[in-house]
């Protein structure tokens, strides 16, 4: 089953991804998910299993760098 999630990092800092943006992502890259970095979100799609893992990973790679706050909009493909 395919899923694409749409995921938000703050404290939001203009102009530059801060280290907890950039722990976010690479948290996707390490479990092979291309991340589309956008100006008010992120995207990432793939096998529904590996992204919600992903997720976890991200959030807690992210607190663990700074980050106050993490929205996440989940979607499965059917």
């Amino acid at each position: 089953m395919k899923a694409s999630a749409e995921f938000l990092v703050e404290p939001f800092t203009e102009g530059e991804l801060g280290p907890h943006v950039r722990a976010a992502i690479e948290a996707f890259g390490d479990l092979g998910l291309d991340v589309e970095v956008g100006p008010f979100g992120n995207t990432v799609a793939g096998e529904a299993t590996r992204v919600m893992s992903a997720i976890e990973l991200a959030m807690r790679r992210s607190i663990d760098a700074g980050a106050t706050r993490l929205t996440v909009d989940f979607r499965v493909e059917r």
